[in-house]
């Protein structure tokens, strides 16, 4: 499971890797499901409707994992990240592989671990292509008006933090092969400086790309950039992180809620910058810019830069 050799950037270009969490931070769904985002609010928002809108996203995440990315029959066998079992994939033709009787089963063996690389792989192509490709016409229509419905209740927090993705990205879209290869992904708004995207989440994998898809995140972030801690924790991810990307002008920054996401940044020694939900904030969306970010960034890597000059 070493992930070092799947990219290594050794570019003198600066280049900044941003790792973030999904829930709670670039979308919210607990806080709408408990009523934390309401009671953030001090009252301006219903509760009992960000229950309604919270649990109508429940229900077609596991409609979408179950009907669309094998979760019912994977779910017990969590992986942190897609291509982690790709060495027993051996490369069969799937166009008449039947899934549901290929006795995916205990114990974890070899056998198990080539059936469930399959999966991962039309996991992968399925993910590549976007719901639009997948779902059917009235589920879309559903899925977009509830998208509507929800950014307006969180007064704009799914929009604004996907245009904070773009402004980051310089441009929207899936990096190309030859990007990911290089380490790269997306050109940001400064010509000279590349700006990476990474998900590290402690949700289980399947859904978190679905999530991902339904939130229109996933222009932003390939699979081959989506983690998930529930296994291995957040430090082992920042770690396989770390190790795809090296030289000096790399700098990174983590952007979550959760208090794993913000010790192991400090164990990395990587700035680290908690998005809270209290209206009028900068650290939550709207309101977090790369301006904020870049000061978090420089903060911490100038301090590094200046202790080593006096060494």
């Amino acid at each position: 499971m070493d992930q070092s050799s799947t990219s290594n950037n050794t570019t003198k270009d600066p280049v900044n890797v941003y790792i973030w969490d999904l829930d709670e931070t670039l979308i919210l769904l607990k806080s709408l499901l408990t009523g934390a985002y309401a009671e953030a609010l001090n009252g301006l928002k219903d509760s009992q409707t960000g229950v309604k809108i919270g649990k109508f996203w429940e229900k077609l995440i596991l409609q979408v994992c179950d009907e669309h990315y094998f979760y019912e029959q994977i779910e017990n066998y969590n992986e942190p990240f897609i291509d982690s079992l790709l060495e027993y994939d051996d490369g069969r033709d799937l166009s008449g592989y039947d899934f549901s009787n290929d006795g995916l089963s205990p114990p974890f063996d070899d056998s198990i671990k080539r059936k469930l690389a399959y999966r991962h792989r039309v996991i992968a192509q399925k993910y590549e292509q976007g719901l639009h490709n997948i779902l059917d016409e009235k589920t879309i229509k559903l899925w977009s008006d509830h998208y509507d419905l929800t950014d307006n209740f969180t007064d704009g927090w799914l929009s604004s933090a996907r245009a904070f993705l773009e402004q980051a990205s310089g441009k929207s879209g899936v990096p190309t092969p030859c990007q990911l290869s290089s380490g790269m992904t997306t050109d940001s708004t400064d010509a000279k400086t590349q700006n990476i995207h990474f998900l590290v989440t402690s949700g289980s994998l399947i859904p978190s790309l679905v999530k991902l898809q339904l939130f229109r995140l996933d222009d932003f972030f390939s699979y081959k950039q989506v983690y998930s801690s529930w296994e291995v924790g957040k430090l082992q991810c920042f770690t396989w992180i770390k190790a795809r990307f090296g030289g000096p002008s790399v700098r990174f920054c983590v952007i979550g809620d959760g208090f794993e996401e913000c010790e192991a940044a400090e164990r990395m020694r990587w700035p680290f910058i908690q998005i809270d939900l209290q209206p009028n904030g900068p650290h939550r969306f709207p309101g977090l810019t790369m301006d904020l970010v870049g000061h978090y960034i420089d903060v911490v890597y100038d301090t590094s830069d200046a202790k080593k000059d006096d060494e």
